[in-house]
């Protein structure tokens, strides 16, 4: 799905505030689900419009922060794209009641795990390091903020697959999405059965840091020519104070992940490896952020909310091998968390 086009007056108010030039063409990119992007020519050279469609636009604090943030990153060698500032410094126009974001075009492409070597698994490891690291040293975490937040309640998701249940179940015309839906929910509650009782338990605090929030294949560039290595991270909206190490196994469950629901062990060794070196995460605090992932995403069916209950049908093509992630880490758990932690 793309952005719509951006209206004249506005692109003609946003070009100017920046000194961007005079606009030559302004194309819709691909449609992000916090932003929407689009590929901006002027006289000045070539940008990236971001329409940030979660911003406050009677307070873009939050949008500056992130901004501020990634400056600071790239001042001390993070791959970013810093933002474009105006006249008077502000990097976030309001116009029409909604905030845009002017950055620099940058050349490159996504690049899923299957794509990468083991080398470059290793490189990406070390990378993430690099971000928690840096962002440890330019953004204090505030104390109130490092709680962790609690793990699913499986009575709770009980009550959740039961209402999907009844959504897919309620369908006049069913498809195969839907037949496949109907079998991973009943699935996922006897295997919550099985396992409702290694539900993290309270009182356990992660090593917690500020995050990027959102790092997976369409969040990173690489060069179009090798070598072929990260030319920049992207996409800062989720910046947020969480569970380093979680960052960690989420991102690996993303960019590792093959298409019938298994993960590249091999890959993950060496992206673990790389990523504990860079941070000095120890392997307990692995093995914990593996196990509250891993409950996280048995007791997680946001792509089917999004189907059902928001009618929203952007995440289908993932759902198949993310549902059936699910089952496959469940039955080689050891393995995984092997894979992270040694």
């Amino acid at each position: 799905m793309q952005s719509p086009h951006l209206p004249r007056a506005t692109l003609a108010t946003l070009v100017r505030r920046f000194g961007a030039g005079e606009p030559i063409s302004c194309e819709p990119v691909a449609q992000g689900l916090l932003n929407r992007g689009y590929r901006l020519s002027t006289t000045r050279g070539r940008f990236f419009l971001k329409h940030h469609l979660d911003g406050d636009p009677r307070d873009p604090a939050r949008i500056e922060h992130q901004h501020r943030v990634t400056v600071r990153l790239g001042d001390l060698g993070v791959p970013v794209v810093p933002p474009v500032e105006d006249a008077s410094g502000r990097t976030v126009a309001v116009v029409d009641e909604r905030c845009y974001a002017l950055h620099p075009w940058v050349d490159g492409h996504h690049r899923d795990g299957g794509e990468l070597s083991c080398g470059q698994s290793r490189r990406l490891g070390a990378l993430l390091g690099l971000v928690h690291v840096r962002l440890g040293q330019v953004a204090p975490v505030p104390a109130a903020e490092c709680a962790a937040e609690p793990s699913a309640d499986p009575e709770v998701t009980f009550g959740l697959i039961d209402e999907l249940l009844a959504r897919v179940r309620a369908r006049a015309r069913r498809d195969c999405f839907d037949e496949l839906a109907d079998h991973r929910l009943r699935e996922r509650r006897a295997l919550l059965e099985r396992h409702a009782h290694r539900r993290p338990p309270a009182g356990a605090e992660p090593v917690a840091g500020w995050v990027h929030g959102d790092f997976h294949p369409l969040n990173l560039l690489y060069r179009d020519r090798a070598p072929w290595e990260p030319v920049a991270i992207v996409d800062w909206d989720r910046l947020a104070v969480q569970p380093r190490a979680e960052e960690a196994v989420r991102a690996a469950a993303i960019f590792f992940l093959r298409p019938g629901g298994t993960l590249d062990l091999a890959k993950i060794r060496a992206y673990a490896r790389a990523y504990r070196a860079a941070t000095g995460a120890g392997a307990d605090e692995m093995a914990a952020a593996v196990h509250r992932v891993w409950w996280e995403r048995l007791n997680d069916f946001w792509m089917l909310r999004w189907r059902y209950q928001l009618r929203d049908r952007r995440t289908d093509p993932q759902f198949p091998a993310a549902s059936a992630l699910v089952v496959w880490w469940t039955g080689r758990y050891e393995a995984v968390c092997d894979a992270f932690c040694v």
